[in-house]
């Protein structure tokens, strides 16, 4: 996983403990769902929390549960076990499915990340000057921003 989305997930869950095992076909990473139900939901029994909120999900037809994968992942107790995983995207469904306080921080960034989204799609330039930012804030150089810009436009247009 790149750095960023790794302090990304290690920042929304306080550092606590998430497992999470790289998939070379497909190039992502898959994240612990007992994990991030035991952190967001705050319960004493993530296993069953989990089984629980999964059966309401597929009775709501939310696709995320179709999207879960099974993997093996190293328990506390030093043993690998079957674990349900789920993508970046599927993480953040998930936690919006999950009623508490530890959520709604979470819930409030995405709306406001999504906010931003359709606010770029109205005004392009936004997003440029967004990735402008971002490129800032991770201290690259004036010039290389300047070419970068410059490459990813000369990319898409060609």
């Amino acid at each position: 996983m790149n750095q960023d989305k790794m302090h990304l997930i290690n920042k929304i869950f306080n550092n606590e403990t998430i497992r999470t095992i790289w998939d070379k076909e497909e190039e992502k990473y898959y994240i612990s769902v007992v994990d991030i139900v035991g952190v967001i939901s705050e319960s004493k029994d993530k296993q069953s929390y989990w089984r629980k909120l999964k059966q309401r999900l597929k009775e709501e037809g939310n696709e995320t549960v179709t999207n879960c994968h099974a993997l093996k992942l190293k328990a506390q107790d030093g043993k690998y076990r079957t674990t349900d995983v789920v993508d970046i995207e599927g993480m953040f469904r998930i936690i919006e499915s999950i009623p508490s306080r530890n959520a709604e921080p979470i819930k409030q960034w995405l709306a406001k990340l999504g906010s931003e989204r359709i606010d770029e799609t109205f005004d392009p330039s936004i997003a440029v000057q967004r990735a402008i930012d971002t490129y800032r804030k991770k201290g690259c150089p004036e010039d290389w921003i300047i070419k970068r810009i410059k490459g990813i436009q000369d990319k898409k247009i060609n």
